[in-house]
């Protein structure tokens, strides 16, 4: 090498006028879901959309000159350039649906959304798995529906890490620094054209926050940036790393997103009328609204009532070591000065984020729960184990009546399903079916597909995944120094013209509770699975361990050493650095998604959801969103066994089941031709999964359902609560008070002689007496409830009565009431319960106070 300084220049190109708008459409997300605008990029230089990563806005600054100006000299490129921009324009001035403008008014109202992380697309990469995913899906449906909604996340310089798998399965974590002006952001401005910058307080010193803004479509995303020169260099790496550092830096960057979040929407002059908390990171947002409100002269529990009242917070973490707790300690160090101005003491503080999974740890989801008056878990199983995990919120209310409910998740619709299933769509039912996704009705067409053109789009879209496997596979072998033999033997059967072998993915998150490597329980019956002459099966593994989760890298290494054990070189493939790219291409072309988790611990899980859509059968643990998902048609379950198993017994189990179902009815269905060159009944089962799960589980459903049940109710009760200078807030704090002083001294007993019998139309009596301890009758609700026996002897209630209380005391206590006819007959059961109830709360059981007679 010649001797001196290597400088390098980039030399850009200049836009041709006719092509001006590329711009606009490099710095608006709405790229990340639409394929077609996607294309009028990699249609100028394919070679370069791949090296610059998907990003629009880099590929344009490297392109060469020439090549712009001859797409500007293309009639056919033009052309599709006017329909993308007219189709573009379009988005953008479409209105929110009927449904949208009955709950939401785009003109008062503004959904605020904060998390911790937003997958949106590869060439933005401020994402680590799921949680990311879900939060860009619900951004892209919140724009898709016209919901106003403005995000605010934060924007990491290294992101996530970047995975190499090394010679000996070892994951290697690598960040690389992203150049800001490379990403399609730009600073904020405030309404006079100035860079929006806040900061927070923390003992000694200020930190400064640079905010920048994102285009999704229609609406916007926030992220915070503390990598400033104004600030410490050890304040400077807060937003360095997502989920990055020690347990200081990971409470810097919640205090971050959750005040400086606050803070950069109130410099921006937006005013939200709901604050979606997405997990506990920014649940620190609840403090930041508290003490603006104490600045203006209200109590901190007045407030507290304020705040929570328009406040929604989603979980999505049912393993306990998932949520983040800080120690007491580092919270009284960083909270010293913050909590005089919120006006409480540090015992009250601390108290908000108590929980029995640490007595000396702060939990953020108890502060979360705390600070909001609607919650809900992910999935119809998640928000049961949820329930029962938060019970200590309310320690008086059975788990099933506290106020958590659940939302399942759903994917991006646009974002997942291939471009082959768009044209297949078009050509078979019009362009009308973009706007049929919460119609179940409508999906029953996808049996009108004939059944080799379904076969011929799954075998396309199998090809084009092939190909981007052996492309990553070779690479990843020749980097670590493997033989070009051996590579032949490792990539033999992931090549295009290789589609007609049984092809099962498994990509993800490798934590523990997922068990990746529960397939390979038993060796031998795994290679006469996949080394059978006639039927044979190739197995694709990809995803990253957190750099901390040393068991999970472990699973990378086991699964690495299978792949390259002679018995199973090419059956068995493990990619590193999963990411959107390789997501999308996995989640259309393989066969089988294969998803295993310890049950209950999959929260919902929506990797499953995309493969779906595209006809992939899902073979899973009946857990989380398949649970809901499967129908017996749609793909294949396994029998989950509860905690009250034994994990080593539980996982025999399990494993003995997958492999039965894999030898007994997966294989044999594949490879049953029938002289057709596909199998009828397969792609029956791919048609069944499409038309089950693309209305039930896309992400505008699941937008609609917080629409509907927590968005639109938050709004009303924010209003209700924050009336006439916030007077039903502080009158509801005062009652809560004496509640809470009151209500261990209230006492109930029943006053009358319960009857044995009745006949039908005889009237059913009860009567109760309480001690309200200073309350009032209006205090407390009583209720009788009346249910039936099911046969393990646990109670089902199906009517709930409440009694009166009666004018008349006995012994200088009040006296409640009921009288009805009970419209069933045979053998009925009744429960009597006491609670505090004020027309003003959010939730009937918000307080946690009952008592059961």
């Amino acid at each position: 090498m010649m001797p001196g300084t290597l400088y390098s220049i980039e030399v850009q190109p200049k836009i041709p006028q006719a092509l001006q708008r590329l711009e606009e459409l490099a710095n608006n997300l709405i790229y990340s879901w639409d394929r077609q605008i996607r294309g009028m990029f990699f249609r100028l230089d394919r070679e370069l959309w791949e090296r610059t990563g998907h990003n629009p806005k880099l590929f344009l600054r490297r392109i060469d000159q020439r090549k712009l100006e001859e797409a500007a000299d293309d009639p056919a490129y033009m052309q599709d350039f006017a329909k993308v921009i007219s189709t573009y324009d379009s988005y953008l001035k479409a209105k929110s649906g009927k449904v949208v403008r009955k709950l939401i008014n785009s003109q008062s109202d503004l959904i605020s959304y904060s998390c911790a992380e937003f997958g949106l697309h590869e060439s933005v990469p401020i994402y680590s798995g799921g949680l990311g995913i879900l939060a860009g899906d619900h951004c892209k449906a919140a724009s898709d529906m016209g919901l106003p909604f403005a995000a605010v996340g934060m924007l990491y310089r290294q992101g996530y890490f970047t995975q190499q798998i090394d010679s000996h399965g070892n994951q290697q974590a690598q960040y690389k620094p992203s150049l800001f002006n490379d990403l399609p952001v730009q600073p904020a401005l405030d309404e006079h054209g100035g860079s929006v910058q806040v900061s927070i307080q923390v003992p000694g010193r200020s930190i400064e926050l640079k905010v920048w803004v994102a285009r999704v479509g229609h609406n916007n995303l926030y992220l915070l940036d503390s990598d400033l020169a104004a600030n410490r260099e050890e304040d400077r790496r807060i937003t360095y790393q997502l989920y990055g550092g020690d347990s200081t830096n990971r409470l810097l960057q919640e205090m971050v997103l959750g005040i400086g979040g606050v803070r950069a929407k109130r410099a921006l002059g937006l005013a939200p009328t709901v604050w979606h908390i997405n997990e506990g990171h920014a649940a620190f947002q609840v403090l930041e609204r508290c003490r603006e409100l104490v600045s203006q002269g209200m109590s901190f529990a007045a407030a507290l009532e304020a705040v929570a009242a328009n406040t929604v917070f989603t979980t999505h973490t049912p393993v306990p070591a998932g949520h983040d707790i800080f120690d007491h300690r580092l919270i009284e160090f960083y909270f010293s000065e913050y909590v005089g101005e919120l006006g409480i003491s540090m015992e009250h503080f601390l108290s908000l984020g108590s929980s029995p999974v640490n007595s000396h740890g702060f939990n953020m989801t108890a502060l979360a729960l705390r600070g909001s008056r609607f919650h809900n878990g992910v999935s119809r199983i998640h928000g049961q184990v949820a329930s029962e995990m938060e019970r200590y919120i309310w320690p008086q209310i059975e788990p099933e009546e506290n106020p958590i409910r659940h939302v399942t998740n759903g994917v991006h619709v646009p974002t997942f399903l291939a471009n082959e299933w768009v044209n297949m769509f078009d050509l078979q039912f019009g362009g009308g079916w973009r706007t049929e996704l919460l119609n179940p009705e409508f999906w029953r067409k996808t049996w009108d597909i004939p059944y080799h053109s379904f076969w011929s789009v799954r075998q396309s879209l199998k090809a084009k995944m092939l190909e981007a496997v052996y492309d990553r596979s070779v690479e990843q072998q020749r980097r670590n120094g493997i033989s070009e033999s051996q590579i032949r033997r490792l990539t033999k059967y992931v090549k295009p013209r290789k589609t007609d072998i049984l092809t099962i993915g498994f990509a993800r998150r490798f934590a523990t509770y997922k068990r990746a490597t529960l397939i390979f329980s038993d060796r031998a019956r795994l290679s006469r699975l996949l080394n059978d002459p006639e039927r044979p099966v190739v197995l694709i593994f990809a995803g990253k361990a957190h750099p901390s989760d040393h068991p999970g890298q472990e699973f990378i290494r086991q699964i690495h050493i299978f792949a390259h054990d002679p018995e199973f070189e090419g059956r068995i493939v493990l990619l590193e650095d999963y990411d959107m790219a390789l997501a999308r291409k996995l989640v259309t072309g393989v066969d089988v998604w294969l998803n295993n988790p310890a049950y209950p611990l999959e929260a919902s899980g929506t990797s499953g959801q995309k493969a779906g859509i595209n006809g992939v059968l899902n073979l899973s643990v009946l857990d989380g969103w398949w649970d809901e998902g499967y129908n017996g048609q749609n793909g294949w379950a396994i029998t989950p066994h509860g905690p009250q198993f034994s994990p080593d017994f539980r996982d025999r189990e399990e494993a003995n089941e997958l492999m039965d179902v894999l030898e007994s009815e997966v294989v044999p269905l594949y490879y049953e031709r029938d002289g057709h060159g596909f199998s009828v009944e397969w792609i029956e089962k791919s048609k069944n999964a499409m038309e089950s799960l693309i209305p039930a589980f896309n992400a505008q459903r699941m937008v609609m359902d917080y629409v509907r049940d927590f968005y639109s109710p938050a709004i009303r009760h924010g209003q209700l609560l924050h009336a006439d200078e916030y007077q039903v807030s502080k009158a509801l704090a005062e009652w809560k008070h004496r509640v809470r002083e009151s209500w261990p001294h209230v006492r109930a007993e029943r006053l009358d002689l319960p009857a044995d019998s009745i006949f039908r139309d005889d009237t059913f009596k009860v009567k109760v007496v309480v001690d309200l301890a200073g309350l009032s009758a209006s205090d407390v609700t009583v209720d009788c409830l009346v249910g039936t026996l099911d046969r393990e002897g646990a109670f089902d209630r199906h009517s709930c009565f409440q009694l009166s209380h009666e004018e008349a005391e006995h012994d200088g206590k009040t006296v409640y009431s009921l009288s009805v006819t009970l419209a069933e007959s045979g053998k009925q059961c009744y429960k009597l319960r006491v609670y505090p109830y004020h027309p003003s709360l959010g939730q009937r059981f918000e307080t946690g106070a009952m008592i059961w007679l």
